[in-house]
């Protein structure tokens, strides 16, 4: 790469008021300080009546704003999303084959672990590319079927409740971290959803969350994993279904101060409409952005379908061509110039794309997220990349 770089973008004027658009942990709830932890039950035990009440509050307020149908268990677990999604696995997976969809790092990784760490013989992983879906009409729905909703490293989601059909004999495990609390989830076609609290309303991190169809239940109790399993991805005691853990029992020792975090992030949820409200929210900074992408001749969406971009982790890929004529190492020079730069003007914190995926930007729109600081940060991302351009290609 060329060492003359391109100066004649004018500054913004405008800066957006909060720099943070990072994909996890996510931006707080607009006016969050830390005085939002004041009546944190710290110094107390989780297991007290009042430390489970405060569980539960988190279990109950969540199961309302999400819409979980009457008769699922809502759990809170270890391990943020990561934990729910193995617990899931490891429990429930080997009494039928699987069918699992690959099409970003995350839902890569539960295939690997499937193949690899279960050793399910009768495994079958739907690969796709950055940017687009596997082939769904190939699902076996007689199988089990592992999926994410949306694809937190791809920008890549389900086009519609529709994707599942309303009959289907295997158990439908759903990754749902980054499309929870900003996008329609079918309950009536998924037994098992997990997400987390550091994704779409900008909790703390380390904790799950894990919701449970009376079919998944019904599997937990009828089938016994040919696996040892850890005490925390324990969901079963002689043969019943642990319950106190859908009560606010929590597996191990929970934060008090993210919990009261999750709490004040739920009621501004429901400030705001509920689900519907933080729906349109995030559909508001898909809005901005697709319509400054349509403008640009320097970056485009990964997710190539409309249908199937994503609303909260929106990716981006350069397609200026003096960018693609670069190697790859250059390539990775440019970008880490262009959000090092982005970051010391204190304009956007985090949002090179994740390390497994295409070379580009990954912008945070969930409902967190203001429409008016996405507004002010796109002529920064225009001016940014104008200082990484030569001198000798066009602006």
């Amino acid at each position: 790469m060329t060492s003359s770089y391109s100066t004649h973008s004018s500054r913004p004027a405008c800066r957006p008021v909060n720099p943070c658009f990072s994909s996890g942990p996510c931006a707080k709830r607009p006016g969050w300080s830390v005085s939002a932890l004041a009546g944190a039950l710290t110094g107390r035990s989780h297991r007290s009546a009042e430390g489970r009440a405060r569980l539960a509050d988190v279990i109950d307020r969540s199961a309302a704003i999400l819409g979980v149908p009457e008769g699922w268990r809502v759990g809170i677990v270890p391990a943020s999303d990561t934990g729910a999604v193995e617990m899931a696995l490891w429990s429930l997976l080997g009494a039928r084959p699987v069918d699992v969809l690959a099409f970003e790092s995350f839902s890569s990784l539960w295939a690997q672990d499937i193949v690899s760490q279960l050793k399910l013989e009768q495994a079958r992983v739907l690969k796709a590319e950055y940017g687009q879906l596997p082939d769904l009409s190939q699902v076996n729905w007689a199988h089990d079927v592992v999926l994410a909703w949306n694809g937190t490293t791809s920008g890549v989601r389900l086009p519609s409740v529709e994707s599942i059909p309303a009959t289907h004999e295997g158990l439908v495990i759903c990754d749902a971290t980054s499309a929870a609390f900003a996008m329609d989830l079918p309950w009536d076609r998924l037994d098992v959803v997990t997400w987390s609290w550091q994704k779409a309303l900008g909790g703390e991190a380390a904790h799950g969350m894990l919701a449970l169809s009376p079919r998944a239940v019904a599997r937990l109790e009828s089938f016994e994993a040919p696996r040892a399993l850890p005490k925390i991805f324990r969901l079963v005691g002689k043969g019943k279904l642990i319950e106190g853990i859908f009560r606010g029992d929590t597996i191990n020792t929970p934060s008090m101060l993210c919990v009261e975090d999750a709490l004040d992030s739920l009621k501004w949820a429901e400030s705001v409409g509920g689900l519907a409200g933080l729906k349109a929210r995030s559909q508001a900074n898909l809005a901005e952005i697709t319509a400054w992408e349509a403008q640009s001749d320097w970056v485009e969406f990964l997710a190539r379908n409309e249908e199937e971009r994503s609303s909260t982790s929106i990716c981006l890929r350069i397609v200026a061509p003096w960018f693609l004529a670069l190697e790859r190492a250059e390539q990775e020079k440019a970008v880490k110039q262009m959000t090092s730069l982005l970051d010391r003007e204190g304009i956007a914190f985090d949002i090179a794309s994740y390390r497994d995926a295409p070379l580009g930007l990954r912008i945070w729109g969930g409902a967190t997220v203001e429409a008016s600081d996405v507004r002010a940060l796109l002529p920064w991302l225009d001016w940014a990349f104008a200082q990484i351009t030569p001198v000798s290609c066009p602006a």
